[in-house]
């Protein structure tokens, strides 16, 4: 608990970066030594840090080589994620006992992980601090609520995720190395994680990764001007697709939206970077029912507004969808009157 407290003050006092700080580095060698060693094993961490950082200069190449190993070398737990929501749920009242059941618990996971090579997030966000501090590297374990499509979330919610903040070159840096590594899908004889690496999630735009990851501790969140949890909560779901271009919506800023028939309606979503050769379109989804909408696109530099006038009453799903990939979910009802 000291050490989260220490974190979180030089979190207030030293400037927050992305990944767009590195844009001029390679992380192929780090990559590529990662890769030479996987399926090493986990019996001897510092052994096994020396070999994935030893031949690296900079604390970026050093964390990146840890951190790629880790999300394709340990599979998600599905099992012991369930535990721990249920336990997280009994606790949920009380943020001291639920904080002091982590740290109790934390460990067992770890023993759990060394021996079977398979961890919910918790384990995930303590192996990358474990091994990051074994190669001199500030880290820490970040608590709060993840959300996906098919993550939930109200105002009862409990705190569901885990992920990790770490100190490079003066800065510090937000990474989820659970979403990284791949996700869990649910099939006829039970859940299954499926590896599928996602880059996105290292080092992230802390503008972009407030969308999905809202911490306990709101410092940790490395915003001056974060959103309340009751903003995280009602805001559109945001996909991980929308971390490949750097885009996040603006406004409306709820997810559920209610106007009037032949009303016009805009969707605003800034970019981190110019969008080139970028088709928009609206899906709107209504039951079985699908129509895909071409809105009325004004664009403002990295700004971007799409605009449409829904001519029918009714309740809609209306998804972002960018080259075909969908970035963000609204809910509309359009009432006559």
């Amino acid at each position: 608990m000291k050490f989260n407290i220490i974190v979180l003050f030089l979190v207030g006092t030293i400037v927050y970066g992305q990944r767009s700080d590195f844009t001029t580095s390679s992380f192929d060698k780090a990559d590529s030594i990662a890769l030479q060693n996987k399926g090493a094993s986990l019996q001897n961490l510092p052994v096994l840090v020396h070999d994935l950082t030893s031949d690296l200069s900079t604390e970026a190449e050093k964390f990146r080589s840890i951190y790629t190993w880790v999300c394709t070398n340990i599979a998600n737990d599905y099992g012991s994620y369930q535990k721990t929501v249920k336990k997280r749920k009994k606790l949920s009242e009380n943020l001291d006992a639920l904080t002091e059941w982590n740290d109790d618990y934390t460990p067992k996971v770890f023993e759990k992980l060394i021996k079977q090579r398979k961890t919910a997030c918790t384990g995930y966000a303590f192996l990358v601090r474990e091994m990051a501090k074994m190669a001199d590297i500030k880290c820490s374990i970040v608590n709060g609520y993840g959300r996906t499509p098919t993550l939930v979330l109200n105002n009862n919610s409990i705190p569901n995720h885990s992920w990790n903040l770490v100190e490079l070159d003066g800065k510090w840096y937000l990474c989820d190395p659970t979403w990284s590594a791949g996700h869990i899908v649910f099939k006829d004889d039970g859940p299954q994680f499926e590896p599928d690496y996602f880059d996105s999630y290292f080092l992230a735009d802390p503008n972009l990764f407030i969308r999905n990851h809202y911490p306990l501790e709101i410092k940790s969140s490395l915003l001056e001007k974060p959103p309340t949890l009751e903003e995280f909560i009602e805001g559109p779901v945001v996909y991980k697709e929308a971390f490949f271009v750097g885009v996040f919506p603006t406004l409306p800023s709820k997810m559920h939206l209610e106007i009037l028939k032949n009303e016009p309606v805009s969707f605003t979503f800034t970019s981190t970077e110019s969008l080139t050769n970028t088709n928009f379109s609206l899906l709107q989804t209504n039951g079985t029912r699908s129509t895909v909408i071409a809105p009325e696109i004004i664009r403002n530099q990295n700004e971007y507004l799409l605009r449409h006038t829904f001519e029918k009453s009714g309740k809609y799903d209306v998804h972002i969808k960018m080259n075909e990939v969908i970035i963000a979910t609204y809910v509309i009802k359009v009432s006559r009157n």
